[in-house]
């Protein structure tokens, strides 16, 4: 489980709502991460990230205690809906962020991004700005400063939801393929139950803050006795 990750009697109070999460993910595994609007997946994603601090519990990423770990101190790297993307700088700055927030970057670190680029078919990109490109080409650019931090585990929130379902389809294709490559854990939420089959090889499902089940990809679909759960898969 060294590069799982685990929220140790983790808990959390929001504003008036709490948050109880206890559980240990497999390592070198995708895990979607799936429930009803505002049930806590975001959440979730971010006391892993570092985003939401508990106030009980340890969190266990790559078999390093990060609990007080600032999230540019933690082995992650994220991936969001909306990029992130500075739209002042041309994509290789914008990748090159990812090593280093100075851009001191070495000859090596340069090559690397180059690599990136072209490993997610955007080869030549560099000097494009984000605002020239399209959904599908950001969501690569996202995916190569992903690849250049190498990081263990890779957090997602929901990166296609803003892109058409034939992307989406090829986004997954691409995703699955760098995980192969690399090997790493992966945490993605969604609200897609065709992306979590597609996807996944484990699923968890939140419900009022808390974990209501988790399971293997074939187990969890087939799982029918939580109202919520059977709702999210009739989608």
């Amino acid at each position: 489980m060294a590069d799982g990750i685990t929220l140790q009697n983790v808990e959390l109070r929001l504003g008036s709502r709490d948050f109880r999460f206890d559980c240990a993910l497999p390592s070198g595994a995708v895990t979607a991460v799936t429930g009803p609007s505002g049930s806590g997946k975001s959440t979730f994603l971010n006391i892993v990230a570092g985003f939401e601090a508990p106030d009980t519990g340890r969190v266990i990423v790559a078999g390093e205690d990060v609990t007080e770990r600032h999230p540019s101190e933690r082995p992650v790297s994220l991936v969001f809906q909306d990029h992130n993307l500075f739209a002042h700088l041309d994509l290789f700055t914008n990748i090159g962020l990812g090593i280093r927030p100075s851009l001191t970057l070495s000859s090596d670190h340069r090559k690397a991004i180059a690599q990136a680029l072209e490993r997610v078919g955007l080869g030549g990109y560099e000097k494009r700005m984000p605002g020239t490109l399209s959904g599908g080409e950001r969501q690569r650019a996202a995916f190569a400063r992903a690849l250049v931090r190498n990081k263990p585990v890779l957090l997602m929130d929901e990166p296609f939801a803003a892109l058409d379902p034939g992307l989406r389809v090829s986004m997954a294709s691409l995703l699955l393929d760098l995980h192969r490559e690399t090997g790493n854990t992966v945490l993605i939420v969604t609200h897609d139950p065709k992306e979590l089959s597609r996807l996944a090889d484990h699923a968890l499902f939140i419900e009022h803050g808390q974990i209501a089940f988790r399971a293997p990809t074939a187990e969890f679909l087939d799982r029918r006795d939580i109202p919520a759960l059977v709702e999210f898969l009739s989608n």
